[in-house]
């Protein structure tokens, strides 16, 4: 058997005449740029997540960059993001020509650990950028405390974790603004790339959306030196057409989620730690395996797919290397990237699909 680590045959199936109306729709209107179909997402989506405004863009990085900037986080500026992410989180900082600094993550859920931001402040702190991981609700109660307690601002990122809930509430509304990105693997993707901003600040949001418009508020009339960063009316209608089928999509993941933590008993091989009071939407299933290269091999081999997120950490990339973050000075980034394996985990996954992948996991020695 072959198992893709990802695949949108099934919900491209089940939805394959509401995305050919929606293209249809937006190819007829012959409008393509900030029309009806994404004032239309825009509304909805901020519904869904419980949020007042909505301000779709071109993508996650950029949704992450334009809350920063809206905020008025710039050169000087530090901001605290996990050392375990993918690089899109510290870049949004960098492009607002501020300081990423990273802090390290609790290592049974991914997270940023609350508890490590108060030794990592310092003076030039403007900023806490907590980053949902995988699906992973961060513990959001602390780091607003935290937060609150010192006059930072709070953007989070949402990239990975739409609809999972924290003691109920959706992520993405607990900060002054959140990222996400539609990219066409996420939980609720596009069918290319594509971002948004939700917030409950209706000034922030309509800077946000000036912001992404080349610093625009109407027509040739330019307040800010913006970027080019829209979301398209295509995309907005695919997303519009797949967002009432996303509680149902997340929740056939946590059926594959369920199954992997009660029949996985590999010994080794760490599972995932759910945080009390949270629901992820497992956008990755990752496990930690101390022989995680041969474990990838041995699972290709059985035509199973998987991926590694992230293996080369962020203070170790030549991106960073200005930073001046030696090897070592990060040891549980550096650990979850030398052990962390991503497992097949999609929308329509069959059972028998997730038995074979269990049953070679627990087999590996």
């Amino acid at each position: 058997m072959n198992v893709p680590f990802v695949s949108f045959k099934p919900l491209e199936k089940e939805l394959d005449a509401d995305l050919r109306a929606a293209f249809e729709r937006v190819y007829q209107r012959s409008w393509y740029i900030e029309g009806q179909e994404d004032e239309a997402f825009e509304k909805a989506f901020a519904a869904y997540c419980g949020s007042e405004h909505c301000v779709g863009c071109g993508n996650g990085l950029d949704a992450l960059m334009l809350v920063l900037k809206a905020l008025g986080v710039g050169e000087g500026d530090e901001v605290l993001v996990p050392s375990n992410t993918y690089i899109a989180t510290a870049l949004a900082v960098t492009y607002t020509g501020a300081t990423p600094v990273f802090v390290e993550p609790d290592i049974r859920t991914y997270d940023l650990d609350p508890a490590r931001l108060e030794a990592a402040l310092t003076p030039k702190t403007k900023a806490v950028m907590p980053v949902h991981l995988y699906g992973q609700p961060c513990d959001m109660d602390p780091i607003m405390a935290f937060a609150g307690a010192h006059g930072l601002f709070v953007v989070e990122d949402c990239a990975q974790a739409h609809g999972a809930t924290y003691h109920g509430q959706r992520i993405g509304t607990f900060g002054d603004a959140a990222g996400f990105s539609f990219y066409p693997g996420k939980n609720l993707g596009a069918l290319g790339d594509a971002g948004a901003v939700v917030t409950n600040n209706r000034d922030l949001a309509e800077k946000v959306r000036a912001l992404g418009n080349y610093g625009s508020d109407y027509k040739y009339h330019h307040v800010y030196q913006g970027n080019n960063s829209r979301l398209d009316e295509l995309q907005a209608a695919f997303l519009a057409a797949k967002l009432p089928h996303l509680d149902r999509m997340n929740q056939d993941r946590r059926r594959i989620a369920a199954r992997y933590l009660d029949e996985i008993h590999n010994p080794q091989l760490t599972l995932p730690y759910i945080l009390p009071g949270t629901e992820p939407v497992w956008h990755i299933f990752a496990v930690r395996c101390r022989k995680r290269d041969e474990l990838a091999a041995y699972l290709a081999d059985k035509g199973i797919a998987t991926n590694k997120h992230y293996p080369i950490p962020m203070h170790l990339q030549g991106a960073y290397a200005s930073l001046g973050i030696p090897k070592g000075a990060l040891p549980i980034a550096e650990e979850i990237s030398a052990t962390q394996l991503s497992l097949p985990m999609f929308y329509g996954m069959t059972d028998d699909e997730v038995s074979y992948v269990v049953d070679a996991l627990n087999a590996f020695s």
